[in-house]
């Protein structure tokens, strides 16, 4: 389900925010290789596979979408890529997490400053999304309709993006939020 920004609901309040959102390419560090990154030193093991009937359980897949709906479009596609990986990136499942990846790549070249970068990674989500429903045969996959996604990331794509954000300050960048059609779990 597509929501208004404001209404965002956290899926896993159990599971603290990082400290701030990476920019790549800013004055801050990096959040997996500097030590004094947010995330630095934390084990990083490989996901079990995200599947249709296992979403609404799975921790990695709702942390992204927190991290998403929260401004934190580098953390996000870090979480969807470890996901993407474990999932099997040639599978319906990985296709479908390729799409979310490419969303939050957009949401940081927006942070960037970078409409071309944006441009180009929510269409190609957009396709992806296109490309995903076709094949399932479904309305809804891991919680979220397709056509919403669809609509999302074609939106972005042709969005104006205001030029400046405070470095390091979570921000959402897109008008919408990526909440899936359940009760908030924890």
């Amino acid at each position: 389900m597509l929501q208004a920004a404001m209404s965002a609901k956290r899926l896993l309040s159990s599971i603290d925010l990082p400290a701030y959102a990476f920019i790549p390419g800013t004055s801050l560090p990096h959040p997996i290789r500097d030590p004094r990154g947010h995330s630095y030193g934390r084990k990083r093991v490989s996901p079990p596979a995200l599947t249709n009937d296992n979403w609404s359980t799975h921790k990695n897949y709702l942390v992204g979408l927190d991290l998403f709906n929260y401004g934190y479009y580098w953390e996000a596609h870090e979480e969807w890529e470890r996901l993407w990986k474990s999932s099997g990136p040639d599978s319906l499942t990985g296709r479908f997490l390729k799409g979310l990846v490419k969303l939050s790549a957009a949401g940081v070249k927006v942070r960037e400053g970078s409409i071309h970068g944006v441009r180009r990674h929510a269409a190609s989500a957009g396709e992806v999304f296109a490309d995903v429903a076709a094949e399932a045969d479904l309305d809804h996959y891991c919680g979220l309709e397709f056509t919403v996604l669809q609509f999302a990331a074609d939106r972005s794509a042709q969005l104006n993006y205001k030029g400046s954000f405070e470095v390091g300050q979570p921000v959402r960048v897109f008008p919408f939020v990526l909440q899936p059609e359940m009760e908030a779990i924890d």
